[in-house]
């Protein structure tokens, strides 16, 4: 597998909120006045360690899930840097309806091949990203839960709200149980496994993003796809567990903690 797919059209609501008593450099708030999260710079553009991040692990092409409005992601990485490590593409996802209907938009990149897809505003360890190249089948990469609390970033209060992967004795991942309640938590076995939205995908991901319906919240869910092409199409999901944290870049107010974790992270695009 050499196909990774970035997830970057989301509308960054969050990252556009101000924060009262926050100082960004000007370069800093200009982007987060746009929402694009992947476009920070915290001394190099935060897309670039991702993208440094997937050569490193052995990825070698790379396509950017865009909005139509988004010519300044292609503008940086078509005119200002220079890139020899990966091919970089470009998918559009028309509307913000959602992540399934985001992975969707990259099936002419994907094709019959399988491949990654991970999120524009999280910084993944190398041990993920190549773990999930490496393994067969569909897969998904599952956190622990204490290792995302003592290496990431984010608070232990979100990530003790974060989505939970339940699995079966086999290694294979049976639900991915959103915004789970403290009770419902309490019952389940240790270690608990936290899910960032790593995936491995075959062509039976699409299939499930064309069936599913929009959630509560309007949009259309991948983990909704996924568990239509778990109960429906019989695919399998690989459970990879990783001891280790993820970065995320949500908030302007992470984007101090994420400079300080990725200072003298090289990048080599």
């Amino acid at each position: 597998m050499h196909k990774a797919v970035i997830l970057a059209r989301g509308l960054g609501k969050r990252m556009r909120e101000e924060e009262n008593g926050l100082q960004l450099d000007p370069a800093q708030m200009e982007v987060a006045k746009l929402g694009l999260k992947g476009m920070i710079p915290i001394g190099r553009r935060f897309l670039d360690y991702l993208l440094s991040a997937l050569a490193d692990a052995g990825y070698t092409d790379v396509c950017l899930v865009v909005a139509p409005e988004h010519d300044l992601v292609r503008r940086y990485y078509e005119e200002e840097v220079k890139i020899t490590r990966l091919r970089l593409h470009y998918a559009v996802q028309e509307e913000p309806r959602g992540t399934a209907d985001a992975v969707a938009a990259a099936q002419d990149f994907a094709g019959n091949d399988y491949f990654l897809a991970i999120n524009s505003d999280n910084y993944y360890p190398v041990e993920a990203l190549r773990a999930l190249r490496e393994v067969e089948g569909s897969a998904v990469a599952l956190f622990e839960q204490e290792s995302m609390i003592a290496q990431s970033n984010i608070s232990p209060e979100r990530i003790r709200q974060f989505a939970v992967g339940l699995t079966n004795g086999d290694c294979r991942l049976v639900r991915i149980l959103e915004k789970p309640l403290p009770e419902v938590l309490e019952k389940l076995p240790r270690p608990l496994w936290v899910s960032m939205n790593c995936w491995r995908f075959g062509p039976s991901i699409f299939e499930g993003c064309r069936h599913i319906r929009p959630s509560p919240r309007g949009e259309l869910e991948l983990t909704d796809a996924v568990q239509y092409a778990i109960d429906h199409l019989g695919e399998r999901f690989r459970v990879v567990p990783i001891r280790a944290g993820v970065l995320d870049l949500t908030r302007r107010s992470d984007i101090q903690a994420v400079a300080r974790f990725l200072k003298n992270v090289p990048v080599n695009l």
